[in-house]
């Protein structure tokens, strides 16, 4: 009953709202669902595969579930104005399926604007506007009652229908009468602490307002997109970084005070700021500039922001990872990228499905992101309704002039995730072999769910299927990806491996090359002989400190051909004696027992030549 891209509304509710197979929790078996750029596949159930022991011939992710990064708070989108106009165009049983096809063991976190945004379906507004010149520091006219005709309706049955759903909520304006240009377009806050008072607390009533309406807010940000100073003919501002303080110095107590647990984020936008955005900023913000989280998080008001937002419309995700770093006790949520529709309106559906793949589904999420979040979860044909700003942005959603609703790849992209990865999963160790960039390798990234089952998403970057094996507590599985595939896998088990964290190690070698790509953590990157191998050639690896050390693995990774033809491995706990271990070699591995004994220094040396260069991806060692 359905053309190819759409589904008609009753049978919309039969994807995301239908349980995991038992299969799925077959400790000798992982269950695939796989998604296909040409449409073909859309989270389709592949059945099962079956672990074995054999070494696999095929580039081998390792997936290590004892060590553990961010935990997960949820994945999905916002029910902007527009969205919730479009969906209550539908009949209130084809809205129905749609919001089960959704909600219903699916999407569990969303992004509410405060206000009006630029998929607004009428004129801009916020919830306390007053006539022009006047003001309301009381705030006697705040009201919500512009939501309760279809966001708020929408936004409590998402709630039924998934009772663990988290919601958000990002002020794309002030009210007028606060800023600067006394319009909601552009301009800044005025720069009074009788401002910063008024628009902390406009934060805080709507929080408690949304609350009454049984919506709670998990997390909050004082503004959209806090960079774009010149937004398109819809609502936006311009907040540096010192005026985000200002606001969040009173805003932090305030919600304290009022018994609310809502926790604020800051910034919220690009992983990098776009240089047009950089080029209009004032003297006051210089600092800012492709700096904003870390000024924002050096001043006092840091103790009140629980972490910070990201957007995806410039940079790459490794920002997230970047800033982590140097502030470790903040979270990283990414919280808005929307579709877009191709120049070839027929390559949308794949466009969309591999850039999703890498940089939103496993490029955030492997750097450190706790959401992902989609930006408007349903949109009409033609893209809106919307006023200015975006006019080629794609929904989760399509809703059709005839009634029907499209799924489009951002349904299938974030059901890959939102469905089997729950939220308090916990991402964990897993190599990965391709980029953000592209480089046509298989990249992926791993959970543990509350229920003890692992997930592995993956991605081929390549047009053409590729092979690759997943090794897990010493089993292995091996599968072929279509070309340009999203696929998970879910399988249940335990694995007794103990790895120790790569933190602060380093490395030497002769050839020297890019020898820190051998210790990065990252298999997508190689320290390499880039000439044939000949006895004497090492690496030495130095893991900062004498520890305790099971064994340790040199990891080819996905350029198999490059393994050692012969070697010895020896190690030493202080440089200068040193004892020779077993060791051995399957496939992309090389494997050395160092029996547990205390260990600093590791070396790898060549004792045969060949023509076959050498290369090494990553080292990993266990307890």
């Amino acid at each position: 009953m359905a053309r190819i891209g759409t589904v008609l509304v009753a049978i919309t509710a039969t994807v995301l709202a239908t349980p995991l197979p038992a299969a799925a929790h077959d400790t000798q078996s992982a269950h695939v669902w796989v998604t296909t750029p040409d449409g073909s596949q859309r989270l389709a159930d592949q059945g099962t595969v079956a672990f074995g022991r054999a070494g696999a011939g095929v580039p081998t992710v390792v997936v290590d579930p004892n060590r553990r990064f961010q935990t997960m708070a949820g994945f999905g989108a916002s029910i902007t104005d527009s969205s919730a106009a479009v969906l209550y165009r539908l009949s209130p049983a084809a809205r129905n399926a749609a919001m089960e096809s959704l909600f219903r063991n699916g999407l569990s976190y969303l992004r509410q604007p405060i206000g009006a945004s630029d998929f607004t379906d009428g004129p801009a507004y916020t919830y306390d506007d007053v006539p022009a010149g006047r003001t309301d520091y009381p705030l006697r006219h705040f009201s919500v009652k512009h939501d309760r005709a279809q966001i708020l309706p929408l936004l409590r049955q998402a709630r039924r229908l998934n009772p663990e759903l988290r919601v958000m909520a990002t002020p794309w304006s002030p009210p007028a009468w606060m800023k600067t240009n006394g319009s909601l377009s552009g301009g800044r806050l005025i720069d009074s602490p009788a401002i910063y008072r008024a628009y902390a607390a406009y934060l805080v009533k709507f929080v408690q307002a949304y609350r009454k309406e049984g919506v709670p807010i998990d997390t909050l940000t004082v503004q959209n997109e806090p960079q774009n100073r010149a937004p398109a003919g819809y609502p936006g501002m311009d907040l540096p970084s010192w005026q985000a303080a200002e606001v969040i110095e009173r805003l932090g107590p305030m919600l304290r005070a009022a018994g609310e647990r809502t926790k604020i984020l800051g910034y919220d936008h690009n992983w990098s700021e776009h240089p047009n955005d950089a080029a209009g900023t004032p003297p006051d913000s210089v600092d800012d500039i492709d700096h904003y989280p870390q000024e924002l998080l050096a001043t006092p008001a840091a103790r009140w922001i629980a972490g910070t937002a990201y957007h995806c419309y410039y940079g790459d995700p490794s920002a997230m990872t970047a800033l982590h770093n140097e502030f470790p006790a903040k979270d990283i949520y990414f919280t808005e990228c929307s579709g877009s529709q191709s120049s070839d309106p027929a390559a949308t559906f794949s466009d969309t499905l591999k850039w999703h793949a890498r940089n939103l589904i496993i490029g955030n999420t492997r750097n450190w992101a706790k959401t992902v979040i989609n930006w408007n979860l349903a949109l009409d044909e033609t893209n809106g309704p919307h006023n200015g700003g975006c006019g080629t942005c794609t929904g989760v959603l399509t809703v059709n002039d005839d009634g029907s609703v499209t799924r489009n790849a951002e349904f299938y992209t974030l059901g890959h995730l939102a469905r089997f990865v729950k939220p308090g999963a916990v991402r964990v160790a897993s190599t990965s072999f391709g980029t953000t960039g592209w480089n046509g390798r298989v990249m992926d990234v791993a959970f543990v769910n509350p229920d003890g089952s692992t997930v592995l998403v993956a991605h081929n970057e390549n047009d053409n299927p590729q092979a690759f094996a997943v090794q897990y507590g010493g089993r292995t599985f091996e599968y072929t990806l279509p070309g340009g595939s999203l696929a998970t896998f879910v399988w249940r088990g335990r694995s007794s491996d103990r790895p120790i964290v790569p933190a602060g190690w380093t490395a030497a070698a002769n050839p020297p090359g890019e020898v820190a790509q051998a210790v990065d953590d990252d298999a997508s990157t190689r320290w390499t002989s880039g000439t044939g191998q000949q006895p004497g050639q090492f690496l030495q690896v130095d893991l900062g400190r004498g520890q305790s050390v099971g064994r340790i693995v040199f990891d080819t990774g996905a350029d198999l051909g490059d393994h050692p033809r012969g070697y010895a491995v020896t190690a030493s706990a202080d440089g200068r004696h040193w004892w020779t271990a077993r060791a051995s070699r399957t496939g992309q591995f090389t494997e050395a027992d160092l029996r547990g004994r205390p260990v600093r220094h590791v070396r790898i040396t060549l004792t045969t030549a060949s023509d076959s260069w050498w290369s090494v991806a990553d080292v990993r060692a266990y307890r």
